[in-house]
């Protein structure tokens, strides 16, 4: 197989030894795949030119951009909040006319997670879901 596919080929250095994969095709050019013949030799006045590394911004989550809002979602109120949490969507229910408004929202916004002022929050505890998905 190595003495199938050796091959010398002409470099800017001179003929150098490499193997050769050749494909020929009609009417096109032939598809070479070439491995080794390159030069190893050291070039000392070689000069290393690292580019910075560039640092990736990543965005704020944006349950982060929510909490510093310090609104309710639900009463529009700019006061300390606090963050509801239900386990899974589906625990929300189906919407219709059984769905508390504060499930109806989280389910319109497929979210989780509602940032409520302490008074709505008691009242998302007051009023849990009755139906389930």
């Amino acid at each position: 197989m190595a003495s199938r596919h050796k091959t010398k080929v002409i470099t800017s250095d001179g003929p150098r030894t490499c193997f050769e994969a050749r494909l020929k095709r009609n009417g096109k050019q032939d598809l070479i795949a070439r491995f080794g013949g390159i030069i190893l030799r050291q070039d000392r006045r070689a000069v290393i030119t690292d580019p910075a590394p560039v640092t990736a911004h990543y965005p704020r989550k944006e349950l982060v951009h929510r909490l510093r809002k310090r609104r309710c979602e639900l009463c529009e109120q700019g006061t300390t909040v606090a963050v509801h949490q239900v386990a899974t969507l589906s625990k929300l229910g189906r919407p219709g006319t059984g769905q508390p408004a504060w499930a109806a929202l989280m389910a319109k916004k497929r979210r989780k997670t509602l940032i409520v002022c302490a008074p709505c929050h008691e009242h998302i505890h007051a009023n849990p879901v009755t139906q389930t998905a």
